[in-house]
């Protein structure tokens, strides 16, 4: 028996930084050259200002440290940014305020005749201004965004066409979206004590008494790993995100709009990874509450109740708000 061999695997390198800059000359950026050439000019002018005034001594001791503090803001990298920006960004996160209030309005000033020490509180200033009841969450900025959830698969233990054709249906899915989608893969805790609490209510009903003590000793087991060890699991959610309406109307008439279109964008998702065979489901309002809460809060603990077999499953809540209503 012949066997066709495989083909060759598809390679295709994508750099690690896709939004880094081009190289101009000498293997610099156009912001590298700048500050060289702006650091150079500036030595160069103060040289030809002081040099019969002052000893070269003294002239390559106030230039030499000020060349070489321009050369290493143009070369230098802290924390995967340019030193330019690294100390823009600390300058910008020093005078911004630590502490952040609900005031969507802004901070009212003390009166006159109060005298403050420190500074006030700065807005807290949210992107998400509501949950929806069908789970669309409403932007402050007027658009709507939803969180689809989805599952992982293997890849590599596919084979070579398999493979290929995994990556063939993604990359027909990414050509076919009309609006930027954001992939985020986060970890989060794991908690299995309902899981456990599960096990042990249905091990009283279970038809033989070896079945019964078998899902005890599992749920024992299950017990100390949850209280032994820091579960986590990985969450991958799909945002879509629908840009502001700029047509004139009513707002909620147009967030409606805006909702249904994001909605309908999130139904083709899931069929397109349904082709991959990643299964995804558009967050409810409970979950993309839960989900929010867990992104500003991630160190906490936030269980999401979990009803029992034979149990009532009921919502009272239709539409969670988070900060004032436009």
């Amino acid at each position: 028996m012949k066997y066709e061999a495989e083909p060759p695997p598809l390679l295709a390198r994508i750099p690690a930084d896709i939004d880094k800059p081009d190289k101009i000359a000498y293997g610099l950026t156009f912001r590298q050259i700048l500050i060289v050439a702006l650091t150079g000019g500036i030595a160069a002018a103060v040289y030809y200002l002081c040099h019969q005034m002052l000893p070269v001594v003294i002239l390559a001791a106030i230039l030499l440290p000020f060349l070489a503090l321009g050369i290493a803001v143009a070369l230098g990298r802290r924390d995967g940014l340019s030193l330019d920006r690294f100390v823009l960004a600390a300058v910008s996160f020093a005078r911004t305020s630590k502490r952040l209030v609900a005031a969507p309005d802004g901070v009212a000033g003390p009166p006159r005749w109060c005298r403050l020490r420190g500074k006030l509180p700065g807005p807290l200033r949210l992107p998400v201004r509501a949950v929806r009841s069908d789970g669309a969450l409403e932007l402050t900025d007027g658009g709507v965004a939803v969180l689809v959830e989805a599952s992982t698969l293997s890849f590599h233990l596919r084979t070579t066409s398999e493979q290929a054709a995994l990556v063939g249906a993604f990359g027909r899915w990414l050509n076919s979206l009309e609006a930027p989608v954001q992939l985020l893969a986060r970890a989060r805790p794991a908690d299995l004590s309902d899981l456990t609490e599960v096990l042990e209510h249905q091990a009283d009903e279970l038809p033989h008494a070896a079945l019964a003590a078998a899902a005890r000793d599992h749920a024992g087991y299950l017990a100390e790993l949850n209280s032994s060890r820091e579960l986590l699991t990985r969450q991958v959610l799909v945002v879509l995100r629908d840009h502001p309406a700029t047509s004139r109307g009513r707002r909620s008439v147009r967030r409606d709009a805006s909702a249904a279109v994001v909605l309908r964008r999130a139904a083709e998702a899931e069929r397109a990874l349904a082709a991959l065979g990643v299964t995804a489901r558009v967050l409810n309002a409970q979950e993309a509450a839960q989900a929010l809460t867990e992104c500003l809060d991630s160190g906490g603990r936030h269980p999401l109740g979990r009803a029992l077999p034979n149990e009532p499953i009921s919502a009272t809540a239709q539409h969670h708000t988070i900060g004032r209503d436009a």
